[in-house]
């Protein structure tokens, strides 16, 4: 019975939690997902918001107008989740996840002059 609980407590936690891998096609690009900066180029983003949220992911550069993109969760599916919703009922709003890597064009048009 101890086991089970252990385990039903672990798949509990790491079911919530889903992160990506976010790689730009130019290193110099700068990374924001909904607002807040995660990295230049190659950045890991991850969260605990519930399945079939979206992200807004935002790619900035000097002198390039910003580009934007969406990420949902809603990619693939947590088997964790999916089986601790079956014995807990708990982590039902965390049955999908990100893909494991997302990767983005960036071109840089010229920003709009002031």
């Amino acid at each position: 019975m101890r086991v089970l609980i252990t385990v039903a407590g672990i798949a509990l936690v790491s079911a919530c939690s889903s992160g990506t891998h976010i790689n730009v096609s130019d290193a110099d690009a700068r990374i924001y997902v909904n607002g807040e900066y995660v990295g230049t180029g190659d950045a890991y983003y991850h969260d605990r918001r519930p399945s079939f949220t979206k992200q807004d992911v935002t790619l900035r550069k000097e002198g390039c107008a910003a580009q934007s993109y969406v990420m949902r969760r809603s990619e693939r599916p947590d088997l964790g989740a999916i089986v601790s919703a079956y014995y807990l009922a708990v982590p039902i709003l965390w049955v999908a996840q990100y893909k494991d890597h997302h990767t983005y064009e960036f071109d840089c048009p010229q920003a709009p002059a002031d």
